[in-house]
């Protein structure tokens, strides 16, 4: 049973989905430390630029000694907690700035002496780099459009003074690989291309020789752009998490009160279970826990792209990674950093990228034979052809020798199409990355061929994942709907009255209904209201004094407000029923409970904001192609009620819909389908 997981997110990062990206290969020449600045993080709706001068490059610097015993430049590295310290740029180790040749073998010999003549800080000034790359190979093409450019081949020898200077730029640091790979005794497809580009300049062929090497080269240059573009995702979880946490300090028995903070900063990896931390408003929870004082409104869209924000209060669960929009909680500690939930979903990113393809292990194993074979039989060639073919050694225009047909064997099967073989999964996966598509490495598009099922998640994937306002409703205490009462009249326009309220109540704000207030007021002529005092009631809503709104019969008294969630409105009415009789209200609202709902309350009216997420453009054409072109089983995976699940589900064309589901029981859902039908989306 297999089960691949991939989900869709360009307004926010999916992580999840996710984001995931990178994918891995072995190391050409393990004896190497690579180094690779990290790019920034790069928006999914933003196509990213390729810095040229940010080129990876090698450092062939002894190993540091002492209290930085692994050689690792801080200055570069963000370490986030103690043993995920490394942001893994590079395919081909982990960006470290130093070149570490373990044990005491011939390739440690090499290095040393490449060092001492200073051969290693030439090939590190030249290693893969963009723009040398490009300067060979344009001296290069230059030297073979010679012969058949009048003007150029007039030029005695400039062909070979082309290739003179191009062959040096990127064979310094490809001579010294394969050699120090030689002496420790290993052979495998990168040492095979070096060795044979080499070879075709004792057969008189080094133009050949070089294009090789710049091609080699630029593939590789090609590789690493294309999957370091796919790597925001990671990086982006690690960024928006903390790296220390406020703990609390109590003395004896004394439990933790807000009345009597006292709290020191401390790394994040060294929170005990059972500890007190203070999470403050902007800041996101370092670890999973339970509220333990206090109450707000937190979001955990970057997790699981549900951008509905969560209301939590006392003994409510709460995410390590989660962000807390407003107010102040003390968070009790349930598990530790290497526990949390945002810790296992870097671990199980992290460990996705080091699985590789099928098709990519195949060439791993495949290549090192394969090279070791061509090896073997082009020395056989060229120290048993005089033997048994009674070829001459060196031989001459006329009869070529052994050494000559040798070396031609090497070059002649220079596996150049594998060396190159895991560009494809590269590219594949920067081009779905560009398209909002995360995957968790190259090993997922292979097993997408058996895949016969695909289950969407709905918000951010199958949506925007940006609510918007669909409807402004009165419900309550407006002329026409409870009663008639000349105290609860509504001007002309109660609608465009509640907007402005809302939306001047919402200025500054950092709540996703706040936002989608804001933005659909803009453009709108709405009555001039102003907020005299404002409060923010954390995990409830905002209350607010008012000045501005003409429902009063005298337009200069100051107006109470208040805006938040249908409970908190309602537990502000407590006389005559009034409280049932607004959830009442709601319940029988003329939107049903598909939307996303928020209720303001001025001068005793209540008047209810209903707000949806939009699906994606497109969607539903994509979802016909895939279930007529493609014959797969799709269906959508929802953790909300079945009135917006089925909204959604009927306007992007999907039939199977299941809904409130918990994210452990999506896991399960898509387990049982795989164990019904194969591999499963």
């Amino acid at each position: 049973m297999q089960i691949l997981t991939a989900s869709a997110s360009i307004s926010s990062p999916a992580p999840p989905s996710a984001h995931l990206l990178r994918l891995s290969r072995p190391p050409p020449f393990p004896h190497l430390r690579r180094r690779c600045s990290p790019p920034k993080p790069l928006a999914l709706t933003r196509r990213p630029t390729f810095p040229l001068a940010s080129r990876p490059s090698l450092l062939f610097t002894p190993r540091a000694h002492g209290g930085n015993g692994h050689g690792h430049h801080h200055h570069h590295h963000d370490h986030h907690h103690h043993h995920h310290g490394h942001d893994h740029h590079h395919h081909h180790g982990h960006g470290h700035h130093g070149v570490d040749v373990h044990g005491g073998g011939g390739g440690a010999v090499v290095m040393r002496v490449a060092r001492a003549i200073g051969w290693a800080d030439v090939a590190d000034a030249l290693r893969e780099h963009l723009q040398v790359c490009c300067i060979s190979l344009g001296l290069l093409l230059i030297a073979a459009a010679c012969p058949h450019v009048a003007l150029l081949n007039s030029v005695g020898r400039l062909p070979a003074a082309l290739i003179a200077i191009a062959f040096p730029l990127v064979g310094v640091s490809s001579a010294l690989d394969a050699l120090v790979n030689i002496a420790d005794g290993r052979i495998n497809i990168h040492v095979l291309m070096a060795l044979a580009a080499f070879a075709s300049i004792f057969m008189g062929n080094a133009l050949e020789g070089g294009l090789l090497l710049a091609m080699f080269n630029l593939a590789h240059i090609a590789e690493e752009y294309f999957t370091s573009k796919s790597m925001f995702d990671v990086r982006e979880l690690k960024e928006n998490h903390p790296e220390f946490a406020l703990l609390l300090e109590k003395s004896g028995e004394e439990s933790v009160q807000f009345s009597n903070l006292s709290y020191t900063k401390v790394p994040v990896h060294d929170l005990e279970v059972g500890s007190h931390i203070l999470v403050r408003a902007g800041e996101a929870v370092p670890v999973d826990g339970e509220v333990y004082q206090g109450s707000s409104t937190v979001t955990i869209e970057h997790l699981t792209g549900e951008t509905k924000p969560l209301e939590r209060t006392v003994g409510d669960a709460i995410p390590g990674g989660a962000r807390n929009l407003e107010g102040m909680m003390i968070v009790k500690v349930t598990k530790s950093w290497e526990d949390s939930t945002l810790n296992r979903i870097v671990q199980l990113t992290e460990e996705g990228q080091l699985i590789k393809p099928k098709l990519q292990r195949w060439l791993d194993e495949f290549g090192e034979y394969y090279s070791r074979v061509v090896v073997v039989l082009s020395l056989a060639v060229a120290l048993l052809g005089p033997l048994l073919f009674k070829w001459p050694l060196f031989g001459n225009s006329v009869c070529r020798g052994s050494i000559y047909r040798g070396l031609g064997l090497m070059v002649a099967a220079s596996p150049c199409a594998l060396a190159v073989a895991p560009l494809a999964y590269a590219t594949a996966i920067s081009s779905l990355a560009s398209k909002g598509i995360l995957l968790k490495g190259g090993h997922v598009l292979d097993a997408l061929s058996a895949c016969q099922s695909i289950a969407f998640d709905k918000t951010g994937t199958l949506t925007t994942g940006k609510l918007t306002c669909k409807a402004i409703e009165p419900i309550h205490g407006h002329l026409g709907v409870t009663n008639g009462h000349s105290d609860s009249c509504c001007t002309p326009n109660c609608e465009s009255e509640a907007l402005a309220v809302a939306a001047a109540m919402e200025k500054g704000t950092t709540h996703p209904i706040g936002r989608a207030v804001l933005d659909h007021s803009v453009g709108k002529e709405l009555p001039a209201v102003a907020v005299e005092s404002f409060e923010c009631l954390p995990g409830r809503g905002v209350a607010a004094t008012l000045s501005g709104v003409k429902a009063r019969n005298n337009e200069n008294e100051l107006s109470e407000a208040s805006i938040g969630s249908v409970d908190y409105i309602s537990s502000l009415y407590r006389s005559n029923g009034e409280s049932e009789q607004i959830k009442q209200a709601v319940r029988s609202s003329a939107y049903g409970p598909e939307f996303v709902q928020a209720a303001l309350s001025v001068d005793k009216k209540v008047t209810l904001f209903h707000f949806e997420d939009e699906p994606r453009s497109g969607v539903c054409e994509v979802i016909s192609t895939l279930r007529e072109k493609a014959k797969l089983r799709i269906m959508m995976l929802t953790g909300d009620h079945e009135s917006s699940a089925q909204r959604v589900a009927k306007a992007v064309c999907i039939d199977e819909v299941h809904f409130s589901l918990k994210p452990e029981e999506k896991l399960n859902k898509v387990k049982a389908v795989s164990r019904e039908g194969g591999t499963s989306l």
